[in-house]
């Protein structure tokens, strides 16, 4: 391999970002159990990419590209919104701190999925 897989930068970046959200969340996020947001952040992004591919044949729903491919270069540049994304959801707990961040945990998680199954599929394609 010559090259590094764009859609796997593309998931560890998310990925990283991911981790940030958690660790602002659970340190200025409202008192409670510090294993609650990973917890929800691994069983919310397992269960996308696990379920995925069946509901997509269940909607009878065409097979998608990955989101990145070399066909259309500027897919790279819509691609890196969802690390920035993340990264923005990742600073909000720092600023108003106190509340529960579930929801963006849960919305950072599926896109964090989305990003995995992209890289899954590249692979295959490959």
């Amino acid at each position: 391999m010559n090259r590094l897989e764009p859609n796997l930068l593309l998931c560890v970046s998310t990925g990283i970002a991911l981790v940030l959200l958690l660790v602002t969340a659970t340190v200025f996020g409202e008192p409670g159990p510090t294993w609650r947001y990973p917890l929800m952040a691994a069983i919310c992004a397992t269960l996308f990419v696990a379920l995925q591919a069946p509901f997509a044949r269940l909607m009878k729903q065409p097979a998608r590209p990955p989101m990145i491919h070399a066909d259309a270069p500027s897919t790279t540049l819509w691609a890196s919104i969802l690390p920035l994304a993340v990264m923005i959801m990742a600073a909000i707990p720092v600023f108003f701190s106190g509340y529960d961040y579930g929801l963006l945990i849960i919305i950072a998680a599926i896109v964090f999925g989305q990003t995995v199954d992209s890289t899954l599929k590249a692979r295959r394609a490959a």
